[in-house]
């Protein structure tokens, strides 16, 4: 009886076993064109236990680099692809480069101050105009969606012009969106949202009548 622990070490278990032990013969075979037969043999086989991996770019690249891997990179056949080395796979993969997260007011978002450097580019005019009276009122009602407070138009203009580097000055005579207003907006919101997700179940459970037998 064959144990684990006498077997040869698998470096990918999700072939199996009997792939690990096709590699192993392989590599004993003395004649080089035998071998290359072997070699594409095992890689059908390994293709059809992994259908899966058929929409990935580079498939039989990819079976090929797991064929020298599992060998240890002892397996001396003639390749369609580069031959990948040992070194090579202990070479670390660079560190992405993420996008700063710095942001100066989390309860507006990373998205309004992308729409604000855009509006920075508009020529001064009617439409820039609405575009900061608009960019405001959004502003005031993410505040007091995440803030119960109450927050004047003063407040939110000058968070305009610190997120906007002073470029976008909302006029002192517009007047955003009524606070009272959002908060209820905000309360219907939210009563829909949980009525759709609970209520809804419930509605359908309790009031409709089964039908009588005629």
């Amino acid at each position: 009886m064959e144990y684990n622990t006498s077997r040869s070490k698998m470096n990918i278990s999700e072939y199996g076993r009997n792939i690990q032990k096709m590699i192993e013969y392989t590599i004993s075979v003395e004649d080089r064109e035998k071998r290359n037969q072997l070699a594409k043999t095992i890689i059908a086989v390994m293709g059809q236990l992994n259908p899966h991996l058929r929409d990935v770019t580079d498939f039989k690249h990819k079976l090929w680099d797991h064929l020298f891997i599992m060998s240890e990179f002892k397996l001396d056949v003639d390749s369609p692809y580069p031959i990948p080395s040992a070194e090579s796979l202990k070479n670390k993969p660079q560190k992405l480069k993420y996008p700063s997260n710095h942001i100066l007011f989390r309860y507006y978002g990373r998205n309004i101050e992308l729409i604000i450097k855009k509006a920075i580019d508009l020529p001064e005019g009617p439409e820039c105009e609405v575009a900061i009276e608009t960019i405001a009122n959004h502003l005031k009602k993410s505040y007091l969606k995440w803030n119960r407070d109450s927050v004047t138009d003063e407040v939110i203009a000058e968070h305009l012009s610190v997120l906007s580097d002073g470029k976008l000055i909302l006029k002192k005579e517009v007047v955003l969106a009524n606070t009272q207003q959002i908060f209820q907006n905000n309360k219907k919101k939210k009563f829909i949202k949980h009525s759709n997700t609970s209520g809804s179940s419930n509605y359908s459970n309790n009031n409709i009548k089964p039908k009588k037998n005629i």
